[in-house]
């Protein structure tokens, strides 16, 4: 949504790609800028380009879900799933497509934010015991290929995933269904790995916090902007609630709300807590604040 360059520089370099897709599905969010005009001016590119108008604005989470089943109607076997600023590098979908591929593993690339050369966010990573936070590539096990858990951006998902799974919760909006989609693959009884030579760049959070405790990490963005942070805390504490119960998701939701007062300050108890209740009682969609 109005992000025209960014928009462009991700279909670019999805034209740049050793291995193109055979299709490029772009969900706009009813962009008031150039966006669709500069989108269907790029000629010529090595796919088919498909600038799908949103009716309305639905949030990361309706565009993604509008794009995938836009995709598979058009008879893919599987899809790639980018944001607009996740830029993938030449080799990324050959890397992921490199040797034989099971379906029934959802394999993605990983992203690495250009100013710091680390992961954009920490990895989960396999170590043979469970699993432990990655933050750069030097933290990976050997090989080509490493399993991982809850990693949504630059998931390349089959139609078999997606019929057995089911469609993206649009009702989510931004800041969920990256953490929500990936917890049903793993319900459902799907892996996930890694293709390590498979990366996007993908620019991170400036000012991450990252708070340990008793072996549980707990991150929050400061000073991010209320409709992100609403959506985060709401989303969150809905998806704990169906997870792990009542009792957890009153834990992270006064866990948001001490954290944020501590960082941000207590201007932000108000829109923790109608966050953290919305998100109790199970109401998704947009935020009547925005």
């Amino acid at each position: 949504m109005n992000r025209a360059e960014t928009a462009v520089a991700c279909v670019r370099a999805l034209a740049e790609q050793t291995r193109p897709p055979e299709w490029v599905v772009v969900a706009d969010n009813v962009s008031s800028d150039a966006t669709i005009e500069r989108l269907e001016e790029l000629a010529p590119l090595p796919f088919h380009l498909i600038v799908h108008r949103m009716p309305e604005n639905r949030g990361n989470a309706g565009g993604v879900e509008a794009a995938m089943e836009l995709a598979f109607e058009q008879g893919a076997d599987a899809v790639w799933i980018l944001d607009d600023d996740s830029w993938p590098r030449p080799q990324a979908l050959a890397a992921l497509l490199d040797g034989a591929w099971d379906m029934a593993v959802v394999r993605h690339s990983i992203q690495i934010d250009p100013a710091s050369g680390r992961f954009t966010w920490p990895l989960q990573v396999a170590d043979g015991q469970g699993f432990r936070l990655a933050e750069c590539v030097e933290d990976l096990p050997a090989g080509d290929f490493v399993w991982t858990r809850i990693m949504w951006t630059g998931a390349l998902l089959s139609k078999r995933v997606r019929d057995e799974v089911g469609r993206v919760n649009a009702g989510l909006f931004i800041r969920g269904e990256d953490e929500e989609y990936p917890w049903r693959i793993e319900r459902a009884g799907f892996k996930q790995e890694a293709a390590v030579k498979s990366i996007l760049d993908h620019p991170g959070p400036t000012n991450l916090v990252r708070i340990a405790f008793l072996g549980w990490s707990f991150f929050f963005e400061k000073d991010l902007a209320d409709w992100k942070l609403y959506y985060k805390v709401r989303n969150m504490v809905w998806l704990k609630l169906r997870q792990s119960g009542w009792c957890k998701a009153i834990a992270m939701a006064t866990a948001y709300l001490i954290t944020a007062s501590w960082i941000d300050g207590v201007r932000r108890i108000p829109l923790v807590f109608e966050a953290a209740r919305d998100g109790l009682v199970g109401r998704l969609g947009k935020w009547r604040g925005q």
